[in-house]
């Protein structure tokens, strides 16, 4: 008996609320539960060369308005790897789902599974029906039932073969000798569809949990026999029964599926162009269809919630990006400006720490759906290193994380009878409208300040691939739905767009850019000459003396910034040193806990400020992390500072530094380079020379204004 961990690839959307063992004949199975919503749906394990990880994209949304059951299935994830090929006939994985569901106490449930999973779920229906409310199945794998597709055929699986190519590795023998080149191959030919590169990676990572020895076991009689004994079994289903099948899949026959809907008189569900798994290359009809399923099946069908009556007044949902509070400061400014055009705009706001908190001090309602958002800082925070974050990394493995967060903007944006939807930098809201345009119902404005997924210098050509192929998406999404962004706007001007192409063989991004957006400057969301003018003000309430020299440190608002705020503070000795009237204040930021790090003899260190230009503009310099808002203000501002890139950053190192320099910012320093000494001498340079920064517009709030302004008003 062999027990393994499980690999995930990502901070998960949702942890379970409960989870535990069940053991069966010395077997032990993980199961875990989520919501407590009804009624239960039980996510079925599938062939164990991946654990119960590929429902992620399900989890998040299903558990907040069902209860959600899963488990992973015998040689997969945290459950046991039994050594004996019986262990792993269907009868088994069906009185696994048995134990588990008797000891999470539930009666009666709607069966999902997909692969394996849906002929486990078949066959618990037709053995248990008392137990089972309905089955939505996906791509079942009863290839028994339809001839099989021709590149699987042409092999034995047993004997030994004089050649690797294609489904030749569908052979004991390549296992043993090559099982990643296997699971690399499989994964592949499940996920057809372009632009699968994530989900790929994800079902590789997760097959190499286990063992070529381990999925060997898998490959047994799984209990009905011949054709005969498969129909016989699906033949007696008698529960409700959907069956989701893509027309794509190249390891299980479309006309399987057709064949157990018309068994089962069951619903099918064609799926045009996707693979074998479409639950994790497109989740969002998946999981739209099973939870209106399982809600019909209800006992006591949940009330649907009442879309707010419309009233005459206009109304908008905001969607701001939680990573940097720069987005909330400009949206706020946009939101001003509307209301200058539109007084009797209502909006609400979507919205996660510390965003919220910038818009709750600004008098603004937060929708009380932004409870339900899984945090997205908590996984970029996870995800940085000191002082380093894989920006384009930590995006791409958020993506349950973005799935589960559509699904309670979907919900939101339903039941409030908007007008109008604002996304700035809202990725989740962009991706899946434009992966699925019908379910755009309102006029809907994007905001960006960068455009471009780019490689960072010394990237290998396995990044510099995955960028390439994540922008070839973006584009075909925007040039293939043209209709989903009814206003697009770029915060900056036309030469802020960093030079170069999206990648081999794609546009050039300051041309496509011109052509997709339209450029409405900065938006500060600040009067800067009013800031300036207080100066004197504010350095009266630090009490500072006229030769006094304020240095601010400020390094964003999360904690990916609490490394140099301790690398600045070490440096404090020998900057007093240099400069004995030097005082420094440091901004701790909104999710930097105050903590002895952040100690030291006559240091001022700040709370969340929430009009912080107020604080630059009194400064005489500043140390800042690389981030796009304050670099921006302080050019706004005149102020001097010195940035501190975040390595392997890359729209700090790209684009964000692209237009910091072409303002005129000149003092960088690497973060290994930081010494005190580094830090002292780049601090006297940026004083010793006034900046000669270019103009910052003051207007871009009210340009983006004038744009979204017009979709408010009835076609």
């Amino acid at each position: 008996m062999i027990r393994m961990g499980r690999t995930d690839t990502g901070t998960p959307a949702r942890l379970p609320d409960e989870e535990g063992f069940v053991e069966r004949d010395g077997v032990r199975i993980c199961w875990e539960r989520y919501g407590s919503g009804e009624p239960t749906v039980l996510l079925l394990p599938t062939w164990s060369i991946v654990h119960s990880r590929h429902w992620k994209a399900q989890i998040g949304y299903l558990a907040r308005h069902l209860r959600v059951i899963t488990f992973d299935g015998r040689g997969s994830g945290r459950s046991d790897r039994p050594s004996e090929t019986a262990a792993y006939r269907d009868a088994e994985i069906v009185a696994d789902a048995i134990a588990v569901l008797d000891a999470v106490g539930c009666d009666r449930v709607v069966l999902a599974g997909i692969s394996c999973g849906g002929r486990y779920a078949l066959h618990l229906a037709a053995r248990h029906p008392e137990r089972v409310l309905g089955a939505f199945v996906i791509g079942p794998s009863l290839r028994i039932l339809s001839p099989p597709l021709e590149a699987r055929s042409e092999h034995s699986f047993d004997d030994p073969l004089d050649t690797d190519e294609g489904w030749a590795k569908h052979n004991r023998h390549y296992w043993l000798r090559d099982f990643e080149g296997w699971a690399c191959f499989f994964c592949g030919e499940m996920l057809p569809e372009p632009h699968s590169t994530k989900q790929v990676d994800d079902m590789v990572a997760w097959a190499l949990d286990t063992t070529a020895e381990t999925l060997l076991l898998t490959e047994c009689d799984p209990g009905y026999g011949d054709r005969a004994g498969a129909e016989e079994l699906v033949r007696a289903v008698r529960c409700p029964v959907v069956v989701a099948h893509g027309t794509d899949d190249r390891i299980v026959p479309f006309e399987v599926g057709r064949r157990v809907a018309e068994l089962t008189g069951g619903e099918l569900i064609e799926l045009p162009g996707e693979g074998h798994i479409p639950q994790a290359r497109h989740p969002i009809p998946i999981n739209l269809r099973l939870r209106a399923f399982a809600e019909s099946l209800a006992e006591t069908s949940p009330a649907r919630p009442r879309s707010r009556a419309r009233s005459r007044r206009p109304r908008a949902l905001m969607v701001s990006s939680p990573i940097g509070l720069g987005h909330a400061r400009r949206d706020l400014a946009i939101v001003a400006e509307l209301r200058r055009r539109v007084p009797d705009l209502e909006v609400d706001w979507l919205a996660q720490p510390p965003v919220t908190d910038a818009v709750l001090a600004a008098g603004e309602r937060v929708h009380p759906a932004s409870a339900d958002l899984s945090s997205e800082c908590d996984h970029i925070e996870a995800e940085a290193g000191e002082h380093e974050l894989d920006a384009f990394g930590a995006i791409r493995r958020m993506d349950d994380i973005l799935c589960a967060n559509f699904g309670v903007f979907l919900d939101a944006a339903r039941d409030g009878a908007y007008d109008l939807w604002i996304g700035d930098e809202a990725w989740d809201v962009d991706h899946y409208l434009h992966e699925h345009p019908e379910l755009k119902t309102a006029r809907y404005a994007w905001l960006t300040d960068f455009v471009g997924w780019l490689p960072l210098p010394g990237d290998d050509a396995r990044r510099r691939e995955l960028t390439a192929d994540w922008n070839a998406e973006l584009i075909g999404h925007i040039e293939g739905a043209p209709d989903v962004r009814d206003v697009s706007l770029f915060v900056g001007d036309r030469e802020d767009v960093v030079p170069g192409t999206f990648g081999p063989g794609l546009p050039e991004i300051g041309g496509w850019v011109e052509r997709h957006h339209d450029f409405v400057g900065q938006i500060a969301g600040f009067d800067a000459a009013a800031a300036l003018a207080g100066r004197a003000a504010v350095r009266d309430e630090l009490g500072l003396a006229a030769e006094d020299e304020l240095c601010v440190v400020a390094v964003g608002g999360s904690a990916v910034g609490l490394p140099l705020l301790v690398r600045f503070i070490a440096c404090l000795p020998e900057l007093r040193e240099r400069h004995p009237r030097l005082e420094l204040a440091v901004v701790r930021g909104p999710r930097i806990a105050n903590s002895a790090a952040l100690a030291a003899d006559g240091l001022r260190v700040l709370d969340y400020v929430p009009d912080l230009p107020r604080l630059l503009a009194a400064c005489d310099v500043a140390l800042v992390a690389g981030g796009l808002t304050t670099g921006m203000e302080l050019v706004a501002l005149g102020r001097p500072f010195v940035g501190f890139p975040l390595r392997g950053h890359f729209e700090q190192r790209i684009h964000v530094r692209h237009r910091l320099d072409r303002h005129g910012a000149r003092h960088w320093i690497e973060y290994a380079d930081a010494t005190p000494t580094a830090i002292a001498a780049a601090l006297e340079a940026a004083l010793a020379r006034p900046p000669a920064y270019l103009p910052v517009s003051a207007d871009g709030a009210a340009r983006a204004a004038a744009r979204i302004a017009p979709l408010l008003i009835p076609a």
